[in-house]
């Protein structure tokens, strides 16, 4: 005598066999992701005047800007992604990437160096 359970399976069984499998081949195919997917900041270095609005705005204390130095620095591993310093910033020099940092066994700490906009070149020029 056959049990039911093995119909049961069988029945599904064939219905898989005619169907699209639903794992995706992840490192050949490379994942799509959401819009709304919160990944890692990352800076318009170009577009940066150094105000230093999203390190007031970041909860963990994350960001670090030295205006002397002409320094941006975020420490990945004590982002929370919340993109507070996102909506905070001023000049839109801040996006929200789609993509996660790459795990580590080692605290990143991204340290930018912010180009002088043309104007307080020539100020600095002039003041030499």
């Amino acid at each position: 005598m056959i049990p039911l359970a093995s119909f049961k399976m069988a029945k599904t069984v064939l219905k898989s066999l005619f169907k699209k499998p639903v794992t995706k081949m992840y490192p050949v195919v490379p994942r799509e992701w959401e819009e709304r997917t919160r990944g890692h900041v990352s800076i318009i270095k170009e577009n940066c005047i150094l105000c230093g609005i999203c390190a007031r705005k970041c909860p963990t204390d994350a960001i670090s800007v030295d205006r002397k130095g002409k320094t941006w620095t975020i420490e990945r591993m004590s982002c929370i992604q919340c993109s507070s310093c996102v909506e905070a910033c001023p000049k839109d020099c801040l996006v929200m990437e789609q993509t996660y940092t790459s795990p580590d066994v080692h605290k990143i700490s991204d340290t930018f160096e912010i180009p002088l906009p043309e104007k307080e070149k020539a100020s600095e020029n002039a003041t030499s």
